[in-house]
């Protein structure tokens, strides 16, 4: 699963360490279309489309917390020069209906801030899920092994 932190994501990590920036307190993990495609000048989560909410995905996305439940792996790779985490997987269980309930379906999976307005969330790290997803009733959308990689 191809992946990238956005320049507003290596921006806030930096911000946490370097300033001592307010972490936020949850961070999530939303699904969007492929009316646009995330890259590293992506800020905002309105700069995307999100999908239709309904049927077990909730606008603004499934909730991750930064401990051993949400982040599974921390790691420091000294052969590739990175930094890496993956998170938890994450599930959506379609429930009366399809995942998304309406309109296009999912192509991009992003990590976003908890600010209030789901709009106005950062964009931290995006997914490609490679090509456009969408679950029946009662089945489940998995993304398993979401990675961040921090290089020079």
């Amino acid at each position: 699963m191809a992946s990238g932190f956005t320049n507003r994501g290596k921006y806030q990590v930096i911000g946490f360490w370097m300033r001592g920036a307010t972490i936020p307190t949850n961070f999530y993990v939303a699904l969007a279309t492929d009316a646009a495609t995330p890259d590293a000048d992506t800020n905002t989560f309105g700069q995307l489309t999100e999908i239709t909410a309904g049927n077990g995905y909730t606008t603004g996305g499934y909730q991750i917390t930064l401990d051993a439940t949400g982040v599974d792996v921390w790691s420091e790779d000294d052969t590739n020069d990175r930094a890496l985490f993956q998170l938890a997987d994450v599930v959506w269980t379609a429930t009366g209906g399809p995942i998304p309930s309406a309109d296009s379906d999912a192509r991009w999976a992003v990590l976003l801030d908890d600010d209030g307005t789901v709009a106005n969330r950062e964009v931290y790290i995006y997914w490609d899920l490679v090509s456009n997803r969408s679950v029946s009733d009662g089945q489940s959308l998995t993304l398993q092994d979401c990675e961040g990689r921090l290089t020079e």
